[in-house]
């Protein structure tokens, strides 16, 4: 007979998921009841209230696609992207690609912006590539580059595809409850991101926001969306507000609990001293690693505090002392990816694991590895 599964416990600094706040394991575990019921619909309306809170929006298209992050890029790219139009797409890492990618695979022509990785979107590049392109409606580009650990501009970003009348779709997967995000101020359009970050949540639940601009283009697009599972006009029938709800699927009524709590957390907390908190642990942690010897690889003015992307010292198999932190001290930190990958470690400092004990856990724990 086999045992049940009993999960280590580890201080997950990695990039993604963040260690879960206990109130919120504890919600996940409480009856499943149906994904009509009239208690599970006041939750939903409870959770897109939260969601604006988190977001920094009133737009009433916010919700949470069931699927982790990668299903709220496809929701936002396929709704927005036809077959045979133009999509302005900055690339700087591993996110922005899955974007272009997906923009090909809805029959659309991606024009790249690229830059190199581990560097913001360079600004007049995006601005170039809109005035060489006038037929381009739509926009997309990434907050918070999980894969490198840097910060774009995307205020400006935005501001300057409103002035080409472009629609922008904003990642903010690892952005999200970490740093400043203000969809309404900013003039996002749409926006997808993840509960796994800095919302101390489990992966599997994707927060999405429309503006109205966006939902009126998605109404009006001449062809029909390519998926049915993430067509707004079908999911909206469930999630939207004042209409009867009807079935569209099986939303993942546990896990919702779960983001519901994690949202509270949020909100008891405050977003802006959130934000603080992150900030904080992340110039501390920076100033502890460079103290042994470890700098970071972006520079200071587009680092993100929830993430930081270490370069490894020459000689060093950084796969090793992945393997050590996490067996010897059960401590879970990042590789780099793409072209980074064997020239960096990823460490984050996310949600619940966003901690000064943790700093302090991982650097001692780094120092007795690395000089031995």
């Amino acid at each position: 007979m086999r045992n049940s599964f009993i999960p280590p416990e580890r201080i997950l600094m990695g990039p993604g998921p963040s260690n879960v706040h206990p109130r919120v394991l504890e919600a996940m575990a409480r009856s499943t009841i149906g994904h009509l019921d009239p208690k599970f619909i006041e939750l939903m309306d409870d959770i897109k209230s939260l969601l604006k809170y988190v977001f920094r929006t009133e737009n009433e298209v916010t919700f949470a696609v069931s699927g982790p992050g990668s299903v709220g890029m496809e929701t936002c790219l396929v709704n927005l992207v036809e077959p045979g139009s133009k999509v302005v797409v900055c690339i700087n890492g591993v996110f922005g690609e899955r974007m272009k990618s997906i923009v090909e695979r809805c029959g659309a022509a991606p024009i790249a912006v690229e830059d190199e990785w581990g560097k913001a979107i360079d600004i007049q590049k995006f601005e170039n590539a809109l005035d060489a392109n006038p037929d381009v409606k739509v926009t997309a580009f990434v907050h918070a580059e999980t894969s490198t650990g840097a910060k774009s501009d995307i205020k400006t970003l935005a501001e300057i595809a409103h002035k080409y009348d472009c629609l922008t779709i904003a990642d903010t997967v690892t952005s999200l409850g970490g740093i400043p995000l203000l969809i309404d101020e900013w003039n996002i359009d749409a926006s997808y991101s993840g509960t796994q970050k800095c919302l101390s949540c489990p992966p599997g639940l994707s927060p999405v926001t429309f503006n109205d601009r966006t939902v009126e283009f998605i109404k009006n697009r001449k062809t029909q969306v390519q998926s049915w599972f993430m067509d707004l006009n079908l999911v909206l029938g469930y999630w939207g507000s004042g209409a009867k709800r009807t079935y569209h699927h099986t939303a993942p009524v546990n896990a919702l609990y779960g983001l519901h709590e994690a949202l509270l957390l949020v909100k008891e907390e405050g977003i802006e001293n959130a934000w603080d908190r992150h900030k904080r642990n992340g110039k501390l942690l920076v100033k502890e690693l460079e103290s042994i010897g470890l700098p970071p690889m972006v520079k200071e003015d587009e680092r993100l505090p929830e993430l930081t992307s270490i370069s490894v010292p020459a000689g060093i198999n950084e796969a090793e002392v992945r393997a050590k932190l996490l067996n010897e001290y059960n401590i879970e930190i990042g590789a780099g990816l793409g072209t980074l990958a064997g020239k960096v470690w990823r460490i984050g400092l996310m949600g619940y694991t966003s901690k000064e004990e943790n700093i302090t856990t991982l650097v001692n724990a780094l120092k007795n590895i690395l000089n031995n």
